[in-house]
């Protein structure tokens, strides 16, 4: 993992395919290259998502340390075999969703992504995430169809930082006095009893 990008434009893409990080080359049409991409648009709306908020902002760094963790993700993502990630930092964002969901009322209705602008980055952060998180496991299984695998470590990640993205939302929504909000139906539902 120590080679460097000195030229940019290769053109060797031109075709359709791309190179791996072990030099093999696929389509970029491929699940593997779709996860590769949804991971790094993760990333860029984490990007968006801390640029939006004040620099002293205790999320900075958390922020900060997943956007380095998806950056190793998708290395590892494109060195088939290769592991980037390591069990402590899913223990470490775990840590965090908790922490910032205990300083949170309780949940008791489904809420609309919005709130201000942070907190709507957060909610685009969160649906990029669960859909990498989808990719992520179809690329699992294709790849144990031909004896290869996955990290489940990868798929937990991903799955736990959807997770936090709306806990950081609503958290985020409510800061300075705002507010989340609520969904409601313009249909009122009767139980049938």
């Amino acid at each position: 993992m120590g080679n460097r990008l000195s030229k940019i434009s290769t053109k060797t893409g031109d075709k359709g395919e791309t190179g791996l990080g072990d030099g093999s080359r696929i389509s970029k049409t491929s699940t593997r290259i779709n996860v590769i991409g949804e991971v790094d648009e993760v990333n860029s709306w984490v990007g968006v998502l801390a640029s939006e908020l004040d620099a002293q902002n205790p999320h900075q760094a958390i922020l900060s340390q997943i956007q380095h963790d998806l950056f190793d993700l998708g290395g590892e993502l494109c060195v088939p075999g290769y592991k980037a990630l390591a069990p402590n930092m899913l223990e470490d964002l775990e840590n965090t969703l908790v922490e910032i969901n205990e300083a949170l009322p309780p949940l008791k209705d489904f809420i609309l992504p919005g709130g201000n602008k942070a907190a709507s980055y957060c909610h685009m952060a969160r649906t990029v995430c669960r859909r990498a998180e989808r990719s992520i496991v179809a690329l699992a299984n294709e790849e144990q169809e031909i004896g290869n695998e996955i990290s489940a470590l990868s798929v937990q990640y991903l799955n736990r930082l959807s997770d936090f993205f709306f806990v950081l939302a609503r958290s985020i929504a409510r800061e300075d006095g705002g507010q989340e909000v609520l969904w409601k139906s313009r249909h009122t539902v009767s139980k049938k009893g």
